[in-house]
């Protein structure tokens, strides 16, 4: 991926037998002019929902404690005051992917040109918010408060964490991430990228039959995975690491079942991998060298 023509970009497009493709088409056909698209917001499965309970008038509310547990740990900066965590890194990874398949764009054209991009004139970042964004805030099942004051101070809170989010993700990349992350990231993008035609065969083995008839409404999850089967087989990062790390990016930025499937769908094609190598191996030793 690294010698891309000038006269054409790859793009991502839909298929309905193998959710997204790559092709190359025409760089004047492409929409690599236009900014890239917000950031993935949770799923509103993962923001506080609140129910009166007529008997108790108690307000229920998705428990901000699991959400906030972590808030106390935060995130590894380096001496610039930039995030140094290989967590940041595929987490801008997989907005990167998410975005390209929206715009139907190149991961590493569109990665390369946020971070090239001019800021707007007068633009400031904050580099205090990277200190209280969270990158392990996850959603939680319901809890009880008993006061309205309560339950609108925990939707404040989440408000707030939300515009941290907000401003971090969409800041420029350089202002945000360490050179060395963002090294990082453009090798898991080329690696996402050489590897997605053998990836999609497969996630197609590995993934539930829903997730397959609707691709368009399943990125985020697609995106996870492409990312940590290229991070597995190309860069050669331990799978439990991975696995680890992707099934901490779907409770993040996905919903319901899908951090448990990705976990399911990742241990499935590791131990697939395990077994084509143990096969190779064997027919390696039984082959008998020819007498000469």
């Amino acid at each position: 991926m690294e010698g891309i023509r000038s006269s054409s970009v790859l793009s991502c497009y839909y298929s309905s037998k193998t959710h997204f493709k790559l092709r190359r088409q025409p760089l004047e056909h492409c929409s690599l002019s236009l900014p890239p698209p917000p950031p993935p917001p949770r799923h509103p499965a993962s923001r506080p929902k609140v129910r009166i309970s007529l008997p108790s008038m108690a307000l229920q509310v998705q428990d901000q404690q699991s959400f906030h547990k972590s808030k106390e740990m935060l995130p590894k900066i380096d001496k610039s005051g930039r995030f140094c965590s290989p967590r940041a890194a595929r987490e801008l990874a997989l907005l990167i992917v998410y975005a390209s398949c929206l715009q139907g764009s190149d991961p590493i054209r569109l990665f390369e040109k946020r971070i090239n991009a001019a800021r707007e004139p007068g633009y400031e970042f904050d580099k205090a918010s990277l200190l209280q964004y969270n990158h392990m805030s996850f959603g939680g099942p319901p809890v009880t408060t008993h006061s309205v004051e309560e339950a609108d101070e925990l939707l404040r809170s989440d408000e707030q964490d939300s515009a941290i989010e907000a401003e971090v993700l969409s800041a420029p990349p350089k202002l945000v991430y360490s050179k060395l992350l963002l090294s990082f990231t453009r090798k898991l993008l080329v690696a996402t990228v050489d590897k997605w035609d053998n990836h999609v065969l497969a996630i197609d083995k590995v993934v539930p039959s829903n997730w397959k008839n609707e691709p368009a409404g399943r990125i985020l999850e697609l995106s996870i995975l492409h990312l940590a089967m290229s991070e597995i087989t190309v860069l050669g990062t331990r799978h439990p690491i991975v696995i680890n790390e992707a099934v901490d990016l779907a409770k993040r930025f996905c919903d319901g079942a899908a951090p448990r499937i990705i976990n399911g769908c990742l241990r499935t094609f590791v131990k697939d991998l395990a077994g084509t190598s143990t096969a190779q191996t064997s027919n390696s030793k039984l082959e008998v060298p020819l007498q000469v």
